[in-house]
C-alpha cells in the first residue's frame, strides 16, 4: 500500500479550516434540522462574505463509452478548486453519505472532501483526502494527518 504523503494533505489545512468555520457560523445562525438546500445557499452566502473562493452545485459530467450522457452527478460546493464540500442534514451519517463523497473525490481526483452534518445540534464534519496513487480515501484529523483508510473499513463490516 502506498499513502500519499500527509504534507500534501497539510498544504490544505487553511482553507478546510476556513471552511469548516464558514459551516458553523451557518449552524450557529440557521440551527439544525432544516432541509440541506437551506444549509447549502447559506453557506454559499457565508463563504461569499468571507471572500473564499467556491462553487456551488457543480456538476460532475459523466461517460459512457466516450459519449457523454445527459446525467451527472452534482457537487454541492467546491471551495478553491481543491476541496469538495458535501452537506447533509440527517440525524446520523452512514456508509453511503461518504461512499458519496469518496466518488465525487476520485471522479473529480481533487485531494480533500469534507462531509458536513446539519442534522444535529452540535455540527459534524469528517476530513478526507484522495491518495492519487492509490486512489483510496482516508480519514484526516483536523491537522490534516491520516487516521485511517476508509475504503478498507469499510469493506471490513
Amino acid at each position: 500500500m502506498n499513502i500519499f504523503n500527509n504534507m500534501e494533505f497539510k498544504k490544505y489545512k487553511a482553507i478546510v479550516y476556513k471552511t469548516i468555520g464558514a459551516a458553523m457560523e451557518v449552524h450557529h445562525e440557521m440551527n439544525w434540522g432544516l432541509l440541506e438546500p437551506l444549509y447549502n445557499e447559506a453557506l454559499h452566502l457565508e463563504l461569499q462574505a468571507r471572500g473564499i473562493p467556491h462553487e456551488t452545485l457543480k456538476n460532475i459530467p459523466c461517460f459512457y463509452k466516450g459519449s457523454k450522457l445527459e446525467k451527472h452527478y452534482q457537487m454541492d460546493l467546491v471551495v478553491q478548486d481543491d476541496v469538495i464540500v458535501e452537506l447533509k442534514s440527517v440525524s446520523k451519517l452512514i456508509p453511503a453519505h461518504r461512499a458519496q463523497l469518496f466518488n465525487y473525490m476520485r471522479l473529480t481526483r481533487m485531494p480533500i472532501g469534507l462531509l458536513i452534518n446539519f442534522g444535529q445540534s452540535k455540527l459534524q464534519g469528517e476530513r478526507y483526502g484522495l491518495d492519487p496513487i492509490t486512489n483510496e480515501c482516508v480519514l484526516l484529523d483536523k491537522d490534516m494527518n491520516i487516521l485511517r483508510i476508509e475504503d478498507e473499513d469499510e469493506n471490513e463490516q
